[in-house]
């Protein structure tokens, strides 16, 4: 359909129209298998964090372990609950609060990480919709442009991931020590 407007098309002909989207169309099946690997690794060590922090905090938690996994995958609730999660995980791994209740710990990493998230999954999918019904090269342009958009907020969201995961990690570390002192 877009082959059609070949006189404000940014290609020269619909061949190569078509090995620009056969490259498009192989590097999302390369980035789509890196994010599930990458996804997969992260609710691993989400749920097994949740599990180890039930140790430090039992009274914390109202649910099991086993919600830090199925919260990802329950429509709508995945909005929600893997942040609640992840946030009742850090209070729990935070030192001591001061006197007046605040903890000593600031929660941006928690919020960062989620806010990226959240914010790269809501904008992939209207880039999806864009890129589905572009009509024009104009359409398709201002799709894949968002696109980009989204891949440099999931490198952010990543980036986020990875610093609340490690500091996560070494707070409950170092929080186990405490406890087993």
């Amino acid at each position: 359909m877009l082959a059609g407007e070949e006189q404000r098309a940014p290609v020269t002909s619909p061949e190569a129209l078509e090995s620009w989207y056969e490259l498009y169309d192989a590097v999302g099946r390369l980035q789509t298998a890196v994010y599930a690997l990458c996804a997969v690794a992260f609710v691993v060590w989400f749920f097994l964090t949740r599990r180890s922090v039930e140790r430090l905090a039992p009274d914390r938690f109202g649910a099991g372990p086993g919600w830090a996994i199925a919260a990802w995958f329950i429509p709508l609730v995945n909005f929600v609950l893997p942040y609640r999660i992840a946030v009742g995980m850090w209070s729990a791994c935070s030192p001591t609060p001061h006197a007046d209740g605040r903890s000593r710990t600031p929660m941006w990493p928690v919020r960062l990480w989620w806010g990226l998230f959240l914010a790269a999954n809501l904008l992939s999918r209207h880039a999806a919709l864009m890129f589905d019904i572009a009509q024009t090269f104009a359409d398709l342009q201002t799709a894949v442009e968002l696109y980009i958009v989204v891949d440099l907020l999931f490198v952010a969201a990543a980036g986020a991931a990875i610093h609340f995961a490690v500091r996560l990690t070494a707070m409950q570390r170092a929080k186990a020590a405490t406890a087993y002192c």
